[in-house]
């Protein structure tokens, strides 16, 4: 996890993807044919920067998302998707539909229909597994037909029931899975198996009533679906608060009803999506989030720092992040009691701050 969280960038051709994917990592737009690239976004969290103001260190860092944006692709193309490298490991997708009116760049299908625009790439992802899928249940008769090995045999089991939900047109993140099944099935770029964010590409006039969009245009009935979460954002208007002075952009932003950068919601998003949480580490030298999934436990945690620290393991020093704010310094905790010693199980908490102890 951590630097390893990944999500890819999808859509139909003209969603306004690219662009998001420029916002979210501050990368250059792309001149000449689209190709696949990589970029890293930042998970804005203001506790970093105020323990930064507590212990003064000489770095801080926040935790990070990993995005890939790939080509749009247009209606019968979702075959493409499955064999780019850029959209192998990832974690999530990020799929990026438009709900904006633009004289200059026409939708591809005649009209803005998101609901419809939604549901294209959803089927297109579903086609491209089930081509996956009997293509490997084809490879297992034939290798079933010379070994007869009982692996083979189980995993034809599992691909029987993938490609039968598949030819129902149900996407593979709404099938329950053993723990075991999903990791069979780690080493497949099965993309309507990962978990979806739906970042609605909306223009100006509705920015303001993004809830009531969602429900006008039908899409809000999306949210209710397995391992799929929308989020409105406007690309075009982040586009245009990323060329003004901060105090600008907050006061137009303010204009505009909006609670907090578009883009920050975007990636919590893509962290809530997955289940992830953050806890912290100050000192120093280093105030910095890290992440991890939600339930790990401290010996765990530990070892997404270092291996050696989870190796060595002895016991975690643990504070709330607010009851330091609180008391301004460590110290301050031990006095009040709100600084805790805990075994290797305890399950870190969201905004923990935590001193790990160890010996190797």
């Amino acid at each position: 996890m951590g630097a390893g969280t990944k999500a890819g960038i999808i859509g139909l051709a003209g969603a306004g993807k690219s662009r998001l994917f420029q916002l979210l990592t501050g990368s250059p737009p792309q001149q000449g044919r689209p190709e696949p690239r990589l970029g890293v976004a930042r998970v804005p969290d203001p506790r970093v920067d105020a323990l930064a103001g507590i212990f003064r260190p000489r770095k801080t860092t926040c935790a990070s998302v990993e995005y890939a944006d790939v080509p749009g692709v247009a209606k019968g193309q979702g075959s493409s998707l499955v064999d780019l490298p850029a959209l192998r490991g990832v974690d999530a997708l990020v799929h990026v539909v438009r709900a904006f009116e633009s004289e200059l760049a026409p939708h591809p299908e005649g009209s803005v229909d998101p609901l419809r625009d939604v549901e294209i790439l959803e089927l297109e992802l579903i086609l491209a597994d089930l081509g996956l899928a009997e293509r490997r249940l084809e490879r297992l008769a034939s290798a079933i037909a010379k070994q007869n090995r009982a692996e083979d045999k189980a995993e034809r089991e599992l691909f029987s029931r993938l490609k039968a939900a598949l030819e129902s047109e149900r996407p593979l993140r709404a099938l329950e899975l053993a723990a075991e099944e999903q990791r069979q099935l780690r080493n497949y770029s099965l993309l309507s198996a990962k978990p979806q964010l739906v970042a609605v590409n909306l223009g100006e006039q509705h920015v303001r009533d993004a809830e009531g969009y969602l429900a006008s245009s039908g899409l809000a009935v999306w949210a209710d679906r397995p391992g799929v979460r929308l989020c409105p954002i406007s690309a075009p208007i982040e586009a245009e608060m990323a060329e003004l002075p901060p105090e600008d952009a907050a006061a137009f932003r303010e204009d505009l009803g909006l609670a907090e950068p578009g883009l920050d919601r975007v990636i919590r998003g893509t962290y809530d999506l997955l289940g992830l949480i953050s806890f912290l580490t100050a000192g120093e030298d280093e105030c910095r989030a890290w992440t991890i999934r939600r339930g790990t436990p401290a010996v765990r945690a530990a070892g997404v720092i270092q291996s050696d620290i989870e190796r060595g393991f002895i016991r975690a020093e643990v504070v709330a992040y607010p009851d330091l704010v609180e008391a301004g310094s460590l110290a301050a905790c031990r006095e009040r009691g709100t600084l805790r010693l805990e075994g290797k199980e305890y399950e870190v908490q969201d905004g923990d701050v935590i001193n790990f102890r160890f010996n190797v």
